[in-house]
């Protein structure tokens, strides 16, 4: 199995704020996100971006995953951001506005030529409608190293103002697209991460989006406030008991008289082999959460 980095949370940050850069030192979130895109004002452009891969340039992040989301390449500033994220090296560099496979070329072939280690990432937002409508060509781009696509992040504010498409309690009007997402995502081995909760003050709402979120299958949450970060850590992470019952599962098959099984009887339930390999990932993100501590 490859090696698992929790996402529960992805904290978005303006990086036109240096001391939340700063704090983000201090936060529980695995993943940081250095905007300079929506979060920053036009005539702080190019100072936010000196100070974002200055921040990233002098480490002390931890554990914490970072990412620093650009501006479109098709923008005045694009081009700029690219190039010194791609001197910074943050862990990740998220594209906005992905709503084709080109644009994932494109991002690849520059950073190719930029000469940037292979660790480092693409991470493209999903939040058009063309996106959605192009989700299946746009994730197997991970299909080809150069692009470096390592996960889908939803856009869902953008993509209900280009819809116009009302964010009601349940977004039972954005499930179709957050799922169809999902599934490209998953179809080419990728991770994908719910769109934001716009309620900063909202405990209730965020809780139940997360368990929507959980429940659909997606691998965390990005957030817009540090007081979303410990609900997003709680949801998106096994339980305790669903961690004892997926060890309890993986041992029921290693017994020597169910090595030939494809199926057996536990606690009174039929378990499959396919059961034992979802087993085998709840306990290993457990445990990379646990290392994280």
């Amino acid at each position: 199995m490859t090696a698992i980095r929790p996402r529960r949370s992805a904290l978005y940050m303006p990086a036109s704020n240096i001391r939340a850069l700063e704090k983000a030192k201090t936060l529980p979130a695995d993943a940081v996100i250095f905007d300079l895109e929506d979060a920053v004002a036009p005539d702080m452009k190019e100072s936010a971006r000196e100070q974002a891969c200055a921040a990233v340039a002098g480490g002390g992040y931890g554990p914490r995953e970072v990412v620093i989301r650009i501006n479109a390449l098709d923008t005045p500033w694009g081009e700029a951001d690219l190039a010194a994220v791609a001197a910074a090296g943050p862990d990740a560099v998220l594209v906005p506005k992905v709503s084709s496979v080109e644009t994932l070329a494109a991002v690849g072939l520059r950073l190719r030529r930029l000469g940037v280690a292979e660790r480092m990432q693409v991470w493209a937002m999903i939040e058009t409608p063309l996106a959605i409508l192009e989700a299946r060509s746009i994730a197997s781009a991970a299909h080809d190293v150069d692009t470096r696509l390592a996960c889908f992040v939803m856009g869902t504010n953008d993509l209900a103002k280009d819809t116009r498409t009302r964010l009601a309690p349940g977004r039972a009007a954005m499930l179709p697209w957050l799922m169809t997402a999902l599934a490209a995502a998953r179809a080419s081995g990728i991770d994908i991460l719910d769109g934001v909760h716009n309620g900063i003050d909202d405990a209730a709402g965020f809780r139940e989006e997360c368990e929507q979120g959980r429940d659909c299958g997606f691998d965390g949450k990005t957030l817009i406030h540090p007081n979303q970060i410990a609900a997003a850590n709680e949801i998106f992470a096994p339980s305790a008991e669903e961690v004892a019952r997926a060890r309890a599962i993986i041992a029921a098959f290693e017994r020597p008289e169910n090595a030939g099984k494809g199926v057996i009887s536990l606690d009174g339930r039929m378990v499959e082999r396919l059961h034992a390999e979802m087993a085998k990932r709840v306990v290993a993100l457990a445990e990379a959460i646990a290392q994280r501590r």
